[in-house]
């Protein structure tokens, strides 16, 4: 957290990762927003709203890392999936390298040295 953000620090930290998880469910299927919107809620920490899956969805689909297809829906009118893109995928590998490297250095400040000086 920034100073003088006011921002709770799990808010940034699923902003920064959101789109990662969007794309690894992508990756497992294609999905419609509202059940991006679903899946996502069942982790707590990174329940959205529509309002922010479907401008993140527009990011993703101009960076050609997620791709379109219209189907019929029988509750309704025709739905848009999402699938993910050879570059979606790259985009993932690449995080997940990342990731992991970020987490272990997180966790070892954590443990080893951010609570020793109280």
């Amino acid at each position: 957290m920034e100073p003088g953000d006011t921002k709770p620090p799990l808010t940034q930290l699923r902003r920064g990762v959101i789109e990662f998880c969007v794309l690894s469910l992508l990756e497992r299927e294609p999905m419609y927003a509202i059940d991006l919107v679903k899946r996502l809620a069942e982790v707590e920490a990174l329940a959205t709203t529509e309002g922010t899956i479907y401008p993140l969805l527009s990011r993703l689909r101009r960076d050609d890392l997620v791709t379109t297809q219209w189907q019929e829906s029988t509750s309704g009118p025709p739905r848009r999936y999402y699938s993910i893109t050879s570059g979606g995928a790259t985009a993932i590998d690449a995080f997940l390298g990342e990731w992991a490297s970020f987490v272990e250095g997180v966790d070892q400040l954590l443990r080893t040295g951010a609570r020793s000086g109280r």
